[in-house]
């Protein structure tokens, strides 16, 4: 029995799913990353469209915790670095600069303001296992949560299915970047104005023209009948 065993097996066993989960995770948080970065030349194509992977809805569903746990983790360690940028330098390391801040009371309060964000990122590379999505989710992804409290991802089922083995698809997407406005109709003004009111007048008009004009082919149809008559 199960008991107690929350989760979906996807088929692997668990080493297996937790590799699937971390490549899941690491493929999404690396689609927000900067094309001309060079630290991430290496990699072998750019992404199709930004903060968007396509998977089956199983794993789209089983990964998102993952995710959301990495952005609240890098979201909370926000705050640590923006104190410890304040205390940081500007010089290049090595330098008589460096040298002289690493040797002064600013490094030691620059060490304990930014050992937060230390612990914070080492989490995140033990969870996804990869360096460059933790420094993109450190970088990118985080900031552009910072007020939100939760539910930074959504699942979205495709109606076609996969080829080959036809597995239901989802889009595993960021919110923020492709949100769906939802536009009300605009209600019809079936009053007329005063600036069309100048246009109907002739349409008045050649309906009185029509109505003359078949008067008259009815009077006339009259007199054609009368005289059918008389003759007989």
């Amino acid at each position: 029995m199960r008991h107690r065993r929350r989760g979906r097996k996807l088929g692997r066993n668990p080493n297996h799913q937790r590799a699937l989960l971390r490549n899941l995770a690491s493929a999404l948080i690396l689609t927000e990353r900067d094309p001309d970065d060079f630290r991430f030349l290496q990699l072998e194509s750019e992404p199709k469209v930004k903060g968007r992977i396509v998977t089956t809805i199983s794993k789209a569903k089983e990964v998102r915790p993952l995710v959301e746990k990495c952005v609240t983790i890098a979201k909370k360690s926000l705050s640590a670095q923006e104190a410890a940028d304040k205390l940081g330098t500007d010089a290049e390391r090595g330098s008589d600069a460096w040298k002289k801040w690493r040797s002064s009371e600013n490094w030691t309060q620059w060490n304990q303001a930014i050992a937060p964000v230390v612990t914070a990122r080492r989490r995140c590379v033990q969870l996804l296992g990869d360096k460059n999505a933790v420094s993109v989710l450190f970088e990118e992804v985080a900031p552009r949560f910072v007020d939100r409290p939760g539910g930074y991802t959504r699942v979205l089922r495709l109606a076609n299915p996969r080829l080959g083995d036809a597995g239901t698809q989802a889009i595993l997407e960021f919110v923020g970047n492709h949100d769906r406005v939802v536009q009300k109709s605009v209600k019809p003004a079936f009053d007329a104005t005063e600036d069309e009111a100048p246009a109907d007048e002739p349409v008045e008009e050649v309906a009185e023209e029509e109505v003359e004009e078949a008067s008259a082919d009815e009077a006339s149809a009259e007199e054609a009948a009368d005289e059918e008559k008389k003759e007989d």
